[in-house]
């Protein structure tokens, strides 16, 4: 940049008057062109393309693949309500996770998978109003029964640490394959 400037300091230095004067004389010989609406509407159109396609917003990459190792529930939710249906469990099972996670920092109501079991039912009855999703999406409930059962076991006994948290990560994996179908 310095070096940029001492080369034009220096040919300042040197022709600097003689540029100025050879300047102003071919401005004041030179005559502009006449301008009409077609040359402001191209000139516009140019302007509006060259914005266009620099201001274009940035693609947007494709969703990750899912994990195959990961619960999922792709193909299991059917028919015209699986979205709604999928996005309700979803829902749910977040909403489950984070009660029992909750509840395990504090009071410790729920000490039973009986009990677990039992919120379970309940909030969905409260959500669904008696309907449920169970009934509609069979391929849905028997591949989530499954997977608790593999995930959590089926002892309604007292619960540990241990237990609480693989509950709560059971629900969080079914809300998050649950999501995904919704999505």
């Amino acid at each position: 940049m310095i070096t940029a400037v001492l080369v034009l300091a220096a040919i300042y230095a040197l022709a600097g008057q003689q540029i100025i004067d050879k300047a102003r004389s071919l401005f004041a010989s030179a005559t502009l062109p006449r301008v009409d609406g077609k040359h402001v509407a191209f000139a516009a159109l140019i302007a509006a393309a060259a914005i266009s396609w620099f201001a274009r917003p940035a693609a947007v990459p494709p969703p990750a693949p899912d994990d195959p190792a990961a619960f999922s529930l792709r193909g299991k939710f059917t028919g015209p309500t699986a979205a709604d249906d999928a996005a309700i469990v979803s829902s749910l099972c977040d909403s489950l996770g984070d009660a029992i996670e909750w509840d395990g920092s504090h009071e410790k109501r729920l000490k039973t998978g009986v009990a677990f079991d039992e919120l379970r039912v309940f909030a969905r009855e409260l959500r669904m109003r008696g309907e449920s999703i169970g009934d509609r999406q069979p391929q849905a409930r028997d591949a989530i029964s499954e997977f608790l059962d593999d995930a959590v076991g089926a002892s309604g006994g007292p619960v540990t640490d241990e237990s609480r948290a693989a509950w709560v990560n059971a629900f969080r994996e079914i809300g998050r394959a649950a999501g995904n179908v919704a999505r």
